[in-house]
């Protein structure tokens, strides 16, 4: 008896509806497109592709199914190419300029009229905007707008980065003009209004190539209740006072959201004037900040705190090493030349061990992942990229911060105020069931429950910790969570195990932290702090639309 085939064509009729996604091209010619909806890729034949371009936004129908079973789509139309540009290299070919993209994602050369080249001469990197689209018969045209330089230059693959990914790394003419208009130092007019903490050791302690001095501290005992404990200070920049809600700085800043951290370069999120000079830390200078003023028990509990504007004036900046050394040995070569520090810095170590015990009871999750650092040449060349030991000084500093983004949380709840909470949800009951499965697998002898708690990570985490395996272990313990988001509505956080948590301690280099300052010196003022109407970032504002379409979605739809 003979049972007749059906043909993918037939097997696939009912899936020829238009189906909305993004191109993802592929070196080899073919592509895929991911479907908006989240259901599995469509893929684009070679003979397709070429009228399209990675990252296009297209409308497909699915013809067939590939010898592999995968859906294949016929692209319908384009309905949005992005504005990007296209970086690679000028090449000369029997009289025809073009330019092969570094990102072979794109598949297709572009053509370089002759009087569009610009200054840019063979074997160079230039940027490309396009003119022409492609076409199924015809390759991409364009004209050179920027020439980075050569291949072998110096830092070339920062700069190929930046563009390529679309950082923001030309300030406005407008925010350039208003930070030139910005004074030099912190005149008397300015000191109105804030407490005068000059006389206090205030310190930063950061990296050895740190430039932007964000946060400074102090410790010393104090009587908490009936019992010993420590007050603590930490004293963050105070850019809010600079950076006005809507001003063509702050615009700049929210379109650039964040620092961003290449070896040997940084792309700021504020202009040099205040990131590295007015806003910084920097030692022996007065400087405007917002302080978290806290009281913190034996137990490392937080009993009271404060929060208030005041003057600065840091005694020392410290790098992690040196505290490091000193906190390993008072009457070593290091702590010989910081005579007057060393006890504050013994304070902060005290409450920072302290802290860790709280930190413990909570069952916060704390795996030992390996960071890495990128030594570079003279040239800017990557020379070797070594492990980042995480010492006690590093600790020391984040157990503070940790401390002063809770009260931060905590102030803003109590205020009543439209806030940005840093929310981290526990793990999806599927990713739950795929780590079960994992630990099974692994033979950990441990596992999760049905509601798991923190605590319950970090056991295995501790457990594991010897094993060979212990860093693919903790890898998949931290996969099987959620990414922490910002958000107004706030349901706490996870990993540190804290009913609310924020981010209030570096607004030199993030925004949300900028906001967090202008909501507490809101409350601090009874006044309500309003989010001006912003431009809005492109790419991420609408993938957060899509994600949270899909959240709000009726109930059994997709």
């Amino acid at each position: 008896m003979y049972i007749k085939k059906t043909t993918p064509e037939a097997s696939v009729a009912h899936l020829s509806s238009e189906i909305e996604g993004s191109v993802q091209g592929h070196r080899d010619g073919h592509g895929f497109v991911i479907r908006d909806d989240g259901e599995g890729d469509i893929y684009i034949p070679p003979n397709e592709m070429r009228a399209v371009l990675h990252k296009d936004r297209v409308r497909v129908r699915i013809v067939r199914q590939d010898r592999r079973g995968r859906p294949e789509g016929r692209v319908v139309e384009i309905i949005e190419r992005p504005v990007q540009p296209i970086i690679g290299r000028l090449l000369q070919e029997s009289g025809v300029w073009l330019v092969a993209p570094e990102d072979k994602r794109y598949g297709q050369d572009v053509l370089i009229p002759k009087g569009a080249t610009g200054a840019a001469k063979p074997g160079q990197v230039v940027v490309v905007e396009l003119t022409e689209p492609p076409a199924l018969f015809g390759q991409p045209v364009g004209r050179i707008t920027e020439v980075l330089g050569e291949v072998d230059d110096p830092g070339m693959e920062i700069e190929i980065a930046v563009r390529k990914y679309g950082v923001p790394h030309e300030f406005s003419a407008e925010c350039l003009a208003q930070a030139r208009e910005l004074p030099d130092k912190v005149r008397a007019q300015d000191k109105k209004r804030r407490v005068d903490l000059t006389d206090v050791p205030l310190v930063t302690i950061d990296g050895e190539d740190a430039r932007d001095f964000d946060d400074a501290v102090y410790c010393e005992p104090a009587k908490v209740g009936r019992g010993k404990g420590w007050r603590l200070l930490v004293a963050i920049a105070d850019v809010s006072h600079y950076v006005e809600t809507g001003s063509a700085i702050d615009i700049d800043a929210y379109d650039r959201a964040t620092s961003v951290y290449f070896p040997r370069r940084v792309i700021p999120m504020l202009p040099e004037k205040l990131s590295n000079g007015l806003c910084s830390l920097n030692p022996e200078v007065e400087r405007l900040c917002m302080v978290c003023d806290m009281l913190v028990t034996a137990k490392g509990e937080v009993h009271a705190y404060q929060f208030y504007p005041a003057v600065m004036f840091s005694h020392a900046r410290f790098t992690y090493t040196e505290v490091a050394a000193i906190l390993a040995n008072t009457r070593g070569p290091e702590a010989s030349k910081r005579k007057d520090r060393v006890k504050d810095l013994l304070n902060l170590h005290d409450v920072y061990r302290a802290l860790l015990i709280a930190r413990q009871q909570r069952g916060a999750v704390d795996f030992e992942t390996t960071e890495t650092q990128i030594i570079c040449d003279e040239n800017g060349r990557i020379e070797k990229i070594v492990p980042r030991t995480r010492n006690d000084a590093h600790k020391l500093i984040e157990e503070a911060m940790l401390a002063a983004n809770v009260c931060s949380a905590d102030f803003i709840a109590q205020g009543g105020q439209p806030g940005l909470f840093r929310v981290h949800e526990g793990p999806t009951p599927e990713k739950q069931e795929i780590l079960r499965g994992y630990l099974k697998a692994m033979a950990v002898g441990m596992t999760i429950g049905d509601n798991p708690h923190p605590s319950e990570f970090q056991a295995i985490a501790e457990a594991t910790k010897d094993r060979p395996d212990a860093q693919q272990i903790h890898t998949m313990l931290l996969r099987s969570m959620q990414q922490a988001i910002y958000t107004p509505v706030n349901s706490g956080h996870f990993g540190l195990a804290f009913q609310a948590y924020t981010h209030f301690t570096s607004p030199i280099r993030r925004y949300p932290d900028l906001l967090v300052h202008r909501v507490i010196k809101a409350i601090l003022g009874k006044s309500k702090y309003k989010l001006p109407a912003l431009p809005t970032p492109g790419e991420a504002h609408a993938k957060l639309a899509k994600r949270l379409a899909a959240r709000v979605a009726a109930p059994g739809t997709k």
